[in-house]
């Protein structure tokens, strides 16, 4: 080990952890990741598929690789890049799937960006985990918990991290602790039970529940062409298709969580096939090209937004001791943003560490002051766009028209989105690009909002909605006319 070179101690081997990893060990630094599950390394991507991933149950569920993620494996790990691709990974390029009312649209240089990684979670840990053991300076201990730090406490009230206690007792040592160990992380009752302050947390519930279903293409099939919808919102249910690596694509459905009737529907593998072939966008990739990779429907609830401060008037709450990816902040997975903002914290992270490696109260507010910069602008974002899901999903369920109050400003916004920016983003390539460029995290939560040439595209197009037939309904208006059409 170099001068500066420190021994890192990850807890949890998953996109964040890893990706730590890689990026400390590729610094020079020494590390030993340490993962609850035991998960042999597998020799193919459907081996990792099959995975015992208890302690991150979210892996079997849809997963979007968005250009952010992406362009920093490209940029910064190409060989990881190259072997994912190798692997079966494929790329989805903007302006491949053009809806057909396009018109007009002339490739720009920064749509070599515009870049997203098709590919299934489980296949992503594979590769990001077979480059990390590569290196050389990585151990990884599977099947073993961490159960709290080792510490002191300094005269000042300062607590020290130096190292993790793992569940049969066995101590390790080491120079910084980084926690990656996920949304169920208990690193702030480490930290108190080590003497520290509380970290104060915003948390709240995103008001949904997650099912999905993976599936394989049959031989001689193609994917049904990727030009119109992919995913949307009904109220009272929302879905989604999200393609994978080696021919695979996986279905989310997501019901609200005082919807008790449709939660308990939809964890039935029958009625979830049937449920999705009744909305346009998922009819037409179950309709017999393709059969499931298992009898199961993965059901995923609990989902919180939840961003955790761990720097309080200036000073961290621990030295010695740093959280990554879902340790820090959790979105709902539905806008696809975990694995993204995951990859690019650590990136983040490592950057702090590396800066200034014998400074651990440096490289703590170094790391923080990036977080909030960069990455808390969407959590809020995503706050906010399910604060107004949960208000229309309760509408309906209460049998209510959400749009019903006119004066309300809300009902306006949700009037320009639904037949302003939905129908232009079907014909008007800069309104397009705009939004994928924002869906990839490639520009600010609020840049559409803010560009007032994609505004006045948006309103122009709102502003002719007499003009033209209603937009297309893509399921079910109401939510019982959708469970009317289900098996019971």
């Amino acid at each position: 080990m170099g001068e500066n070179s420190l021994h890192v101690i990850v807890v949890g081997g998953g996109v964040s952890g890893l990706g730590t990893a890689l990026a400390l060990a590729r610094a020079g630094h020494e590390i030993t990741v340490v993962e609850r599950d035991d998960t042999p390394m597998p020799e193919s991507a459907d081996e990792a598929f099959e995975w015992d991933r208890r302690g991150a149950p979210q892996v079997r569920h849809s997963h979007a690789f968005l250009a952010r993620l992406r362009n920093l494996l490209l940029n910064d790990y190409p060989d990881v890049y190259a072997s994912l691709l190798r692997e079966g990974a494929t790329e989805m390029r903007f302006g491949d799937d053009l809806p057909p009312e396009m018109t007009g649209f002339v490739r720009q240089p920064d749509d070599d960006e515009l870049v997203m990684l098709a590919c299934r979670r489980t296949t992503f840990e594979w590769v990001l985990r077979r480059a990390a053991i590569a290196e050389g300076q990585v151990t990884l201990r599977t099947g073993v918990g961490v159960e709290g730090v080792v510490s002191t406490v300094a005269s000042d009230g300062t607590v020290l991290v130096t190292g993790v206690r793992l569940a049969d007792g066995t101590e390790l040592t080491a120079d910084l602790v980084i926690a990656a160990n996920g949304r169920r992380s208990t690193v702030p009752e480490w930290i108190t039970l080590a003497g520290g302050r509380a970290a104060p947390e915003e948390v709240e519930d995103t008001g949904i529940v997650y099912f999905s279903r993976f599936y394989r293409l049959r031989d001689g099939c193609e994917y049904p062409p990727r030009s119109g919808p992919i995913g949307g919102d009904l109220g009272y249910v929302k879905y989604g298709v999200f393609v994978g690596d080696n021919r695979t694509f996986s279905v989310t459905l997501a019901s609200s969580t005082h919807d008790d009737v449709l939660r308990k529907m939809l964890a039935d593998p029958v009625v979830f096939d049937s449920a999705a072939r009744q909305l346009v966008a998922t009819a037409p990739w179950l309709d017999g090209r393709a059969e499931p990779l298992s009898d199961a429907v993965y059901v995923m609830a609990g989902l919180l937004n939840r961003w955790r401060d761990y720097v309080i008037d200036g000073e961290p709450i621990a030295l010695g001791l740093l959280p990554v990816g879902d340790a820090v902040l959790c979105t709902n997975p539905l806008y696809g943003r975990g694995c993204s903002s995951a990859f690019w914290g650590a990136h983040l992270l490592a950057d702090a560490i590396t800066s200034q490696p014998s400074d651990l109260r440096g490289m703590a507010l170094a790391y923080d002051a990036m977080l909030r910069d960069q990455i808390y602008p969407w959590y809020r974002a995503g706050v906010e766009q399910d604060g107004e899901a949960r208000r229309v999903s309760a509408a309906l369920l209460a049998g209510e028209d959400p749009d019903g109050d006119t004066d309300d400003p809300r009902t306006f916004m949700r009037g320009v989105f639904r037949e302003g920016l939905l129908p232009a983003m079907r014909s008007d390539p800069v309104v397009l690009r705009a939004f994928y460029r924002s869906f990839n995290l490639l520009t600010a939560p609020d840049a559409i909002a803010k560009d007032a040439d994609v505004g006045a595209r948006v309103f122009a197009v709102w502003q002719d909605r007499e003009n033209r037939p209603p937009e297309p309904q893509l399921g079910p208006k109401r939510r019982r006319d959708f469970l009317e059409l289900l098996p019971a």
